[in-house]
């Protein structure tokens, strides 16, 4: 078995959470999907777990850097190239409102990579990447 990705996280609405990952990602619930204080979800093959809090989850740590939001604290994804157009092309069908718009860097460069951020309903920042060469990923091409 290969290692899977665990991440927990506070939310302040679960009806919102489940709207927002299960209707706007197309993700699946796991076993907490009933449940009254937490959902899970696969995460493209990872473990995700949003427990509802009372209080006001906002990330004081969120930043802009050059203009663009990207040095906040957030989880995510790395996708193929073709599932991550899907996506986009979905999350934008379906309106979405994204933090960073889905974009291309270093475009007909080897490092060439693909990004788009999202908010969750409570805050939480996602981000979904894709690389032409996943060599690139941890700079070993």
């Amino acid at each position: 078995m290969r290692p899977i990705f665990h991440h927990a996280f506070t939310v302040l609405d679960l009806e919102a959470t489940r709207k927002f990952y299960g209707e706007l990602l197309g993700l699946t619930p796991g076993r907490r999907a009933n449940d009254k204080v937490s959902v899970d979800y696969d995460f493209f093959g990872h473990h995700i777990v949003a427990h509802a809090t009372d209080g006001d989850s906002a990330d004081a740590q969120r930043r802009v850097t050059d203009g663009e939001a990207f040095r906040i604290r957030h989880f995510g994804v790395i996708l193929d190239w073709t599932d991550f157009e899907g996506l986009a092309d979905r999350l934008r069908e379906k309106g979405a409102k994204f933090l960073v718009e889905p974009r291309v860097l270093h475009e007909g460069e080897a490092r060439e990579e693909a990004l788009m951020m999202l908010w969750d309903p409570s805050g939480n920042a996602i981000e979904f990447k894709t690389f032409r060469d996943l060599r690139h990923l941890f700079g070993t091409a």
